[in-house]
This record gives structure tokens, sequence and C-alpha cells, in this order.
């Protein structure tokens, strides 16, 4: 099994304990002080040199712990921003930047055209406030059609035009009075922020594996990842000679739509990427429902946090729903709700589901129903 950059071990480049800093200094003066004085002096609490040498210290330790975070910039594990950048340009690996989400539009004619007419490249459609898509090319609606569907991108770069669901796209900004209505027809995904330091840093990592075109799983995820900044898990396996079976998973476990899939599938089967006998086929992980039915119920001593630690329990539930989704076999596991829940202040939780299931390798377990019921205050 490969080793990951957690497998690696913690190192240091300065000793960093306040207290062996202040007694190195205080034996260091009394030290000095006999081999100038023939005198043994002894620095107890209290005394004045010895309140000095604890500023010394203080400021000592500050300035270790500079010199050993500045060391551990010069390793993959540690670096950030863009120190990280920097260390990347080793094996020519580039921070991801920013990508636009996109959304089919649909298009909706008063009534049929008599002759061809156009819908420019550029035109504007809204959700409502600033954010805008526009149209990627001029479009010809031809004679007789009462609809079409156009292709759109977002022009503010980000995850900030991702998840309106169909029908919340639906202003048009640049009017065509032969145009009644707008609407997009799908969820609009694919927008990704700049990418974050955990994702770059496993990517830096896995850079050896795409010095050749795909083959190796760990070159197929490789490119997977380089792909784009929101592919959060890839699995690779191969059911049957000659295929490879790869099962995509988004950030915060979000599910990527076709388009998406089909960018990637694309990507990856480019003739510099993928050897010439391998048939790649991408798609989003089967899906493994379980429902989450619990009582919870407060020490009766926290009474006066009872809302606060109500607020941090539906908080830790739903941290729960997004680590389960958020790798592909990763198992329900009921023992992490409860100790997130326990965590976050309950006194004890009665479950009644989700019960311990295994998860294989190309599924994600997704919550399908909730029932989070609050029991109240109980004695210890």
């Amino acid at each position: 099994m490969p080793i990951t950059l957690n497998d690696l071990p913690e190192v240091s480049f300065a000793q960093i304990d306040i207290n062996t800093i202040l007694n190195d200094m205080i034996s260091g003066y009394e030290q000095a002080y006999y081999e100038s004085t023939g005198v043994i002096k002894k620095l107890y609490p209290g005394d004045p040199v010895r309140i000095f040498l604890y500023s010394q210290a203080l400021r000592e330790f500050q300035l270790r712990v500079l010199i050993d975070d500045a060391a551990k910039q010069n390793l993959l594990k540690y670096s950030r921003d863009s120190n990280l950048d920097n260390l990347a340009a080793f094996s020519r690996t580039y921070r991801l930047q920013p990508v636009a989400a996109k959304v089919k539009i649909k298009f909706i004619l008063s009534q049929a055209r008599p002759i061809n007419s156009l819908i420019p490249v550029g035109t504007r459609i809204s959700p409502g406030g600033e954010l805008y898509f526009a149209t990627n090319t001029d479009t010809t609606v031809m004679s007789g059609t009462q609809e079409i569907i156009v292709d759109t991108t977002c022009l503010t770069k980000g995850k900030i035009g991702n998840d309106f669901t169909p029908g919340q796209i639906n202003i048009l900004v640049d009017p065509l009075p032969w145009i009644s209505a707008v609407e997009n027809t799908e969820t609009s995904q694919g927008g990704a922020d700049e990418e974050d330091d955990e994702n770059y840093r496993e990517r830096i990592h896995m850079a050896p594996e795409g010095f050749s075109v795909g083959g190796p799983s760990g070159a197929y995820e490789y490119f997977a990842r380089q792909y784009s900044s929101l592919v959060n898990d890839v699995k690779i396996t191969s059911p049957s000679d000659g295929v490879v079976d790869i099962r995509i998973l988004l950030q915060d476990g979000e599910l990527p739509d076709v388009s998406f899939i089909d960018g990637v599938k694309a990507y990856l089967s480019a003739d510099e990427r993928r050897p010439l006998t391998d048939k790649v086929q991408v798609s989003a992980p089967d899906i493994v429902d379980y429902d989450i039915e619990l009582t919870y119920y407060i020490s009766s001593d926290n009474t006066s946090q009872e809302t606060l630690i109500k607020s941090k329990i539906e908080q830790a539930i739903l941290d729960y729903e997004i680590w389960q989704r958020s790798r592909t076999g990763r198992d329900i596991n009921p023992s992490k709700l409860i100790t997130n829940i326990q965590l976050a202040g309950a006194k004890r939780v009665d479950i009644v589901s989700p019960i311990y299931t295994a998860i294989s390798s190309s599924s994600v377990a997704v919550l399908n129903l909730k029932t989070v019921t609050y029991g109240g205050l109980e004695d210890e």
C-alpha cells in the first residue's frame, strides 16, 4: 500500500519547549557567574535576574518557533501558501485556478418564429442579485421552434455559481423581445475556487504517478484530480481486462453530474494520458441509502447551556452526514455519529439507525431520512 503524507514521521528543527529554554538560560547564567567571580550564585524564583532571563526565554521561544516553521516550509507535509507553490515547481505541478460553473438554460419563445433568429453569444441570465450566466456561443433558433436549450457559463469564477437547482436561474438580463421565459434545466455545477493547500499537497505527492500516461491506478487518480480541484475522492478498479472503472466524488460528498463526468472521461481518454488498450469508464459511486433515527439527552447540570448544546448537536449530526458521504467505500459507522453527538455535549444517545453496514469500494453512503428527537434533560 503506498505511503501517504500522514504516514511520514513528525520532525522538528528546533527545541521549542519553554521550560527547557528557561532552564538552559538559568544554568548558563549561574555557570558563567561562577567562572567570572568564583562565587556560586543560585537564581531562585523572584530573583530580578531570573525574571529578566524569563523575558528573554520568551523571546528565544518565539524565535525558535519561527525557525522551526521556516524550516518545515521546505517539506511537503508542512508547506503552505506560496511556499507550497514554489515547492511544487520541482515536479511542475501547478495550483488549479478558479473555474466557472456551467449549466444548460432553456429559452422559451412566446411563439414559434417564422424565420431563423439569433441568441447572441454573451446573452446573460441570472438567478437574481449580481450573479450572471452567459451563453457560450451564438445560437440560431430555427423557424418553427418553440424552445431551445443553450450551454451557459457563470461570469464569476468559483463555487458561487454551483447548486442552483432547475428553475432557479430564470431572469433574462439582456432582453430578447421574442423570448417569454428562461430557466435552467439542471443543477449548475463545475465551479471551483482556487485549489486549497490540502488538495494541492496531495496532488504534488502523487505527481510522480503522472510522469507517464495512465495505467497504474495512481496515475489515473493523479490525472482525475488534475482535471478539477472539485474532485475530492477517486476510486480506480478494473472489473475486466482492459477496462478501467473510475468513480468520482466531489467536495463535501457532492455527486458529479453528467456534464462533469463526461468532462473527466474526455480528459482521461486523451491520447497523451490513456494507454491505447485501456477502455476508460467514469461514473459517480453507487449510492447506498441509510437513515438517521435517534434520541439524545442533555445533562441537567447543563441546563443553562441547553440551547447552545442543542445547536452544537445539530451541527455534529450534519458534520457526520458530510463525513459519511465524503469517501467511497466508507462503511456506515454509527459509533462515529454517537461520538460526534457526545463531544457536542449530549449526556447519552439512543440510536435506532443507522446500524453498522460495510460499503463496497465503488459505493458511497448517502442519507435518506433523518429523525432526530431531543429527549430533554436528565440527571447524572
